[in-house]
């Protein structure tokens, strides 16, 4: 009997600077087996330690443009001044190839991917205050006041989209918000639809 070829779940990660959204995805997909992370184009300049291809795809605004024009992005959005995209081939041959895969986006391209798809899961991270939120950003000793003042009063605008996720998570104690990231993707690939698929010669035996 021929395998049915399995495809992956497409999930959003949104949540403010500074909520710890970035640590988490990474090491949701470290500890969690076919879970792709999917990498950003961005205009933005690398950071500290930052690496291309690895944190982003670092391009200049024409470049990104081009690509935006030709349909290369399946969401896009313009972020601090900086515009950032992603790429709808790679995802998809990640999903195509059965592993799933995570964005990390902000809040304008986790709509735009759930009207295209709505059949993806949308999480939001929380912080557990504004005072935590603030004492984060701070603590980065990357940003002067005025970023950091900026980032703040756009952080508390984003967090009024929250109700538009499928799942919140609050990131008070780091651990306890992982297990409950692994949670979301551990439940759904239990359902039916996915363990027809996973389990399906089992099942035929079982039922034959």
């Amino acid at each position: 009997m021929q395998k049915t070829e399995l495809t992956g779940t497409l999930y959003i990660v949104s949540a403010p600077s500074g909520t710890g959204k970035t640590s988490l995805v990474n090491a949701l997909v470290r500890d969690t087996n076919h879970l792709k992370l999917s990498i950003s184009h961005t205009t933005r300049p690398p950071r500290s330690k930052e690496i291309d291809g690895y944190n982003y795809h670092f391009i200049d605004t024409a470049k990104f443009k081009q690509m935006q024009m030709a349909g290369v992005f399946m969401e896009s959005a313009e972020v601090f001044g900086n515009l950032y995209g992603t790429s709808q081939e790679a995802v998809q041959k990640m999903l195509d190839e059965g592993h799933d895969v995570v964005l990390e986006i902000d809040w304008q391209g986790a709509e735009q991917i759930k009207k295209r798809f709505p059949e993806a899961i949308s999480i939001f991270i929380l912080p557990p205050s504004i005072a935590a939120l603030k004492e984060r950003l701070n603590g980065r000793a990357q940003d002067s006041d005025d970023i950091i003042n900026h980032r703040m009063d756009k952080a508390i605008s984003e967090l009024k989209h929250h109700h538009k996720a499928d799942y919140l998570v609050v990131n008070d104690d780091f651990e306890e918000a992982l297990k409950s990231l692994k949670a979301i993707v551990k439940a759904n690939r239990m359902t039916t639809a996915k363990q027809k698929i996973i389990n399906q010669v089992l099942i035929n035996r079982l039922i034959k």
